[in-house]
């Protein structure tokens, strides 16, 4: 079941430039996975070494935090939008 991700800038050189790619998966572990077979070293950048989504990235499914669902077992259906949204820091 395919769905759009959304490519962040930062993200957009493992992609070849795509903001936006489409991907299969059950859940978002599996668009993760899936992410990472067609474009390789994608998955690093956006997971620890525990296969964990990184602190400061964010996943939204349908405008939704995934933190606030099943995090990495959040279900994804065909049709379903996912942003990739790293967390931004500084000021003063």
């Amino acid at each position: 079941m395919p769905v759009t991700v959304r490519i962040p800038t930062p993200l957009r050189t493992f992609t070849n430039g795509a903001d936006e790619v489409k991907v299969n998966g059950n859940n978002i572990k599996d668009v993760i996975e899936n992410l990472e077979s067609t474009y390789k070293g994608i998955k690093e950048r956006i997971c620890d070494n525990d296969g964990q989504i990184r602190r400061f990235v964010n996943f939204y499914l349908n405008d939704e935090d995934i933190r606030f669902m099943s995090n990495l077992n959040t279900p994804v259906k065909d049709g379903d939008h996912i942003s990739i949204v790293p967390a931004i820091a500084g000021g003063n």
